[in-house]
């Protein structure tokens, strides 16, 4: 019912903007929430985009744009102004800022940072300092900072007189003269809290923090322990330099899953959508790995015109070939992908190697047993229904696929467990084992076993 309501609505926008009924289209669009215009905005034709931008008051215009996604974004930096581009940019928190001119040209980022307030800019290269993909990059350098000797009464008085345009007031921190962080406690506790009690004196809980140089891994790993919504950014000596917010952990995490499921699907990480991505950088993302798996498949030609001689005295052995090396890929698909999870949740370690080989023979053992007695009665039956005459040693071949189901099975189950612990003791992402580069190597295999 809403995408109805919006895509009408964003019809009525269009008209308006027809029409040049700038007073109408102002009032249409003061009763949508910035999320709701913001999708909207993303709806409309290019050249509508800035016009009804241009339009909104300035505040609401930097919570709107915080929440278009970051093609969109630079899209409209293109069709603004330079001055309107500073109004936009200096209502945007820091992290905001900077995940955004990550994705622009540099000399793009050096002309608006020379826009910007010399706070905002101060803040800003702070940010810029740290190297992509760490909580330093991350994070927002504005938050309310309280002194321990600071009682109650003054530190709520002290957030209704901040100007700070901190993220979040549900938990705030306690920060010594020197800078380094005390503990945080949450605004519940201090509302409840006797006015004349020190801020120092109410811990409430263990201080959780996280290093400015952590990667996002760690990132969402401290997050997920401890159920957190917000966590304070330290540097080694203990001084507090920024928050990382629940939502910017989302972001996180949503992008490190697309890259692993991404690399899992045998291509190298794109990192815009895929209706914005231009045809030839596809290209060139899937190429790479598709060049390498099929230089791969070709060895299963090699492997199979090493049995000629097997396949032109019984031809029907060539019927269970795709059979039998598809089974042994898919099973390597499986045990590849629950390793590379379980590893990425730090349910494995790399100790763990030995326990998890025995387990996927164990399984592969089993459901290559289970395979090849659906194969074995299949031959056997259209054998028997007279659908298909595999020759006079058709209870021969059907032994064999059985049997040959049975190896594969467990060897794919095998290499496709081993592969993600491989990759991670030689410090690569465990995810580059994709599944297809497991398929490959399944395939080769199989064919040596079956024919063997």
């Amino acid at each position: 019912m809403r995408n109805v309501l919006g895509h009408l609505l964003q019809l009525d926008l269009e008209e308006l903007i027809a029409r040049g009924a700038w007073d109408e289209l102002r009032r249409a669009s003061e009763g949508l929430t910035p999320q709701d215009l913001a999708e909207v905005i993303i709806d409309l034709p290019p050249n509508d985009e800035g016009i009804l931008f241009r339009l909104l008051p300035r505040d609401r215009a930097a919570a709107v744009f915080s929440y278009l996604p970051i093609e969109e974004q630079t899209e409209l930096i293109s069709a603004l102004s330079n001055d309107q581009t500073r109004e936009l940019l200096e209502g945007m928190t820091p992290d905001d800022r900077v995940a955004l001119l990550d994705e622009l040209p540099a000399d793009v980022t050096r002309r608006i940072l020379d826009t910007l307030s010399p706070d905002s800019a101060r803040a800003t290269r702070l940010l810029l300092g740290y190297p992509p993909d760490t909580a330093g990059h991350s994070m927002t350098p504005e938050y309310v900072a309280l002194r321990p000797e600071m009682t109650v009464a003054e530190a709520l008085e002290e957030i209704r007189r901040s100007t700070r345009r901190t993220e979040t007031f549900s938990t705030l921190f306690v920060v010594d003269a020197e800078g380094r962080l005390q503990h945080d406690l949450r605004l519940t506790t201090m509302v409840r809290a006797d006015p004349t009690t020190r801020v120092g004196d109410l811990v409430e809980r263990p201080p959780v923090t996280i290093s400015a140089k952590a990667s996002t891994e760690e990132v969402i790993r401290v997050f997920e322990k401890y159920d957190r919504t917000t966590l304070p950014v330290t540097d080694d000596a203990g001084n507090m330099l920024g928050i990382l917010t629940i939502d910017d952990v989302m972001d996180a995490a949503r992008q490190k899953a697309t890259e692993d499921m991404q690399k899992l699907g045998g291509l190298e990480v794109i990192d815009t959508p895929y209706a914005a991505t231009p045809f030839m950088t596809l290209f060139k993302k899937r190429a790479g790995w598709l060049s390498i798996l099929f230089f791969g498949e070709m060895l299963t030609a090699t492997a199979m015109s090493r049995f000629e001689d097997e396949i032109s005295k019984a031809v029907v052995l060539a019927l269970f070939v795709p059979l039998i090396i598809s089974s042994g890929g898919n099973s390597g698909s499986q045990a590849s992908t629950l390793i590379v999870r379980a590893l990425a949740l730090q349910e494995l370690k790399l100790s763990d190697w030995w326990r998890v080989a025995k387990r996927e023979l164990a399984s592969g053992l089993l459901l290559g047993f289970w395979l090849g007695l659906i194969g074995f009665l299949r031959i056997v039956l259209w054998q028997r229904l007279h659908f298909s005459e595999y020759g006079p040693h058709w209870i021969l071949i059907a032994i064999t696929v059985w049997l040959s189901l049975i190896c594969v099975v467990m060897f794919g189950s095998l290499v496709g467990a081993m592969l993600p612990f491989l990759l991670r003791l030689a410090r690569l992402d465990p995810a580059t084992s994709s599944a297809p580069f497991v398929a490959t190597l399944s395939d080769v295999s199989g064919l040596i076993i079956y024919f063997s």
